[in-house]
């Protein structure tokens, strides 16, 4: 007969033996409040769980595209649109930074005057008046034609110039003749010492844009240009200085890495992560910021003072968030932040004094500053000789982003509030990826969190979007369309407008991202019409381009008949073409496209949850 084994758990829920009246009344007492305890727990998981499924799931949104093709500005552009009251919260803040675009604009004028009026002065007394002076560039000696050649810059990040009148519904006609897309020819091989840095096409006969084979007449500088510089210099150069300080960063470009890529799509092939950086050393250096939140973070040390949002004094609850991102985002060996762009944030940084750390006042300092010089700064922006020898610089400041040299006396003045459109102007550059949250105030989803990722763009950086591929709703590529005849900062071998059609193959041929719906953003409209009507010449660097008409709207309408070629021929599986012909700093124009993409987002969105049909 097989004896029964006991039950431990029973013997363990047992009572004593031996237990008194007494004992037994306290124990089911206890085992009462447990059980009280026990279901109160289970009923806070179940209203969570309740909760939960109530709340709607956020929509993230991801925006690629290559360095300065206008994420940054897209992103303020949701946020005015959609999430005005954060918006009106940050806006004060910006005075900041559009102060900084403006120091920085006169300064860049200011280090030119000052190499132009030190050459000046010693080519009077130089004896052999065809020499060059070696000092003023570090590649003078390849230019000894003219010591005023220059290479012309590339078109920065956005303008302030007008829309162009091109139609952003109207789609290219299925029969409009498709030619040959890759390799766009010619984006032409590298140039000689005496053309043009980004294309041996013909000169045009624009005369700021030719180069001058024979030596410039002299500009005539005078006491006034030698004044201005003995002003101006010292101080607004302190300003600047203060102002990057006090917005978060005491850094230029970092190095260049050894462990980036110069391909278009590094995750493409994972021994891209192995190559060699092809950076350039020329590159101009840049104030930036490097936080997850971007230019938040630059924002909330204006706001509420302090720096231990800077790079290195991040508070506790940032490095963990960080951290955890960073193990949770990098799952493929290779991946990891320690490169050029999402540089190490303890090796880059420089030491700061939290006790002397300029707070928030700066923004009063610098209105004080500004007003002071306000009316120095207009008469050297106004003089027609500085004016001469920008143009014969080829520098654009107007063209670039954060400017606002036209709006001096307003800006500088102490009762200055920043616009709506000031904000989207102004530049404050980011690196590595940022992370935007937003509650939408209004529209048929208003409550529901919206979450855009804005990545580095520069080639080294491109390795760290493929963690962010996973879980997105909708992809927004921005293509600057105004950079045909524009090589990347970063690598001057390679063509801008090639390396967007490159990229934009590579993510819209990724089998990981074949669900996720795609939008073009084809940008910079307003730059491509002042490029066209300066007399540049598209056929002169894409071959396909042809007999077409040179002018904005036939040539983006050829752009974008490329980037639907390549969505069909490369896509996985089926998908819409969506695109919009956008300047993204025309705030006007650009809500209406907002407008039209969230529809679409949240459409899309609908339907995977089986809400509509």
């Amino acid at each position: 007969m097989a004896l029964e084994t006991p039950d431990p758990l029973a013997l363990a829920l047992a009572p004593p033996a031996n237990e008194t009246p007494g004992e037994r009344w306290e124990r089911e007492q206890n085992e009462a409040a447990a059980r009280r305890v026990s279901e109160q727990i289970d009923d806070q998981i179940k209203a969570e769980k309740a909760a939960l499924k109530k709340k709607k799931k956020p929509i993230r949104v991801l925006l690629l595209g290559q360095s300065e093709s206008g994420k940054s500005t897209t992103v303020k552009n949701f946020q005015l649109a959609y999430a005005y009251s954060s918006f009106l919260e940050e806006r004060a803040s910006w005075t900041a930074v559009i102060h900084l675009n403006l120091v920085r604009s006169v300064n860049t004028i200011l280090d030119i005057l000052a190499k132009e009026v030190a050459f000046s002065q010693l080519s009077i007394n130089t004896i052999t008046p065809n020499s060059s002076l070696s000092s003023t560039s570090p590649s003078s000696s390849q230019r000894s034609r003219s010591p005023f050649r220059f290479s012309p810059t590339a078109a920065e990040d956005s303008s302030s110039s007008p829309r162009t009148d091109t139609d952003p519904e109207q789609e290219p006609s299925e029969n409009d003749e498709s030619p040959a897309i890759l390799p766009l020819k010619p984006l032409r091989p590298s140039p000689g010492p005496s053309k043009s840095q980004f294309s041996d096409a013909k000169q045009s006969s624009t005369p700021h844009l030719s180069f001058s084979l024979t030596k410039p007449p002299k500009l005539a500088f005078n006491d006034i240009h030698s004044y201005l510089l003995t002003r101006l210099s010292p101080v607004l150069r302190q300003l600047q200085s203060d102002l990057e300080l006090s917005l978060g960063s005491a850094t230029t470009d970092p190095p260049a890495s050894s462990t980036g890529s110069s391909s278009a799509a590094p995750w493409s092939k994972f021994d891209d992560l192995m190559g060699k950086e092809s950076g350039n050393p020329r590159r101009p250096k840049e104030f930036f910021i490097t936080s997850r939140s971007g230019w938040r973070s630059a924002l909330n040390r204006v706001r509420f003072g302090g720096g231990r949002n800077s790079i290195g004094l991040r508070t506790s609850e940032e490095a963990v968030y960080s951290d955890r991102s960073s193990k949770r985002h990098n799952p493929i060996p290779g991946f990891t932040s320690d490169n050029d762009d999402e540089m190490r944030e303890d090796e880059y940084s420089r030491d700061v004094d939290e006790d002397n750390l300029p707070l928030h006042q700066y923004a009063g300092s610098s209105r004080d500053v500004l007003s002071e010089y306000a009316e120095d700064i207009k008469v050297l922006w106004t003089d027609p000789i500085v004016q001469a020898m920008l143009t014969r610089r080829k520098v654009r400041l107007e063209e670039g982003p954060g400017f606002f040299l036209n709006d001096v006396a307003r800006i500088a003045s102490k009762q200055y509030d920043p616009s709506p459109d000031d904000v989207v102007r102004a530049r404050l550059r980011t690196m590595g990826v940022q992370e935007y949250k937003f509650v939408f105030e209004k529209g048929s989803e208003a409550g529901r969190e919206w979450i855009l990722y804005d990545v580095g763009g520069a080639r080294s950086s491109r390795h760290a979007w493929y963690p962010y591929f996973d879980d997105m709703n909708a992809i927004i590529f921005l293509a600057p369309i105004n950079c045909f005849d524009e090589r990347l900062t970063e690598d001057k071998k390679v063509n801008r407008l090639e390396d967007s059609l490159l990229l934009w193959k590579a993510v819209v041929g990724c089998r990981i991202l074949r669900k996720v719906q795609f939008i073009l953003f084809l940008n910079k409209c307003d730059l491509l019409q002042k490029k066209l009507l300066r007399g540049v010449q598209v056929k002169d660097y894409v071959a396909s381009y042809g007999e077409r008409p040179n002018d904005a709207r036939a040539v983006a309408k050829y752009f974008r008949q490329q980037f639907k070629d390549i969505l069909v021929r490369h896509s996985p599986d089926k998908r819409g073409f969506y695109s919009y012909l956008t300047t993204v700093i025309d705030t006007k124009a650009t809500a209406l496209t907002v407008a039209a993409v969230r529809e679409g987002i949240q459409r899309k969105h609908l339907k995977e949850a089986e809400i509509l049909p």
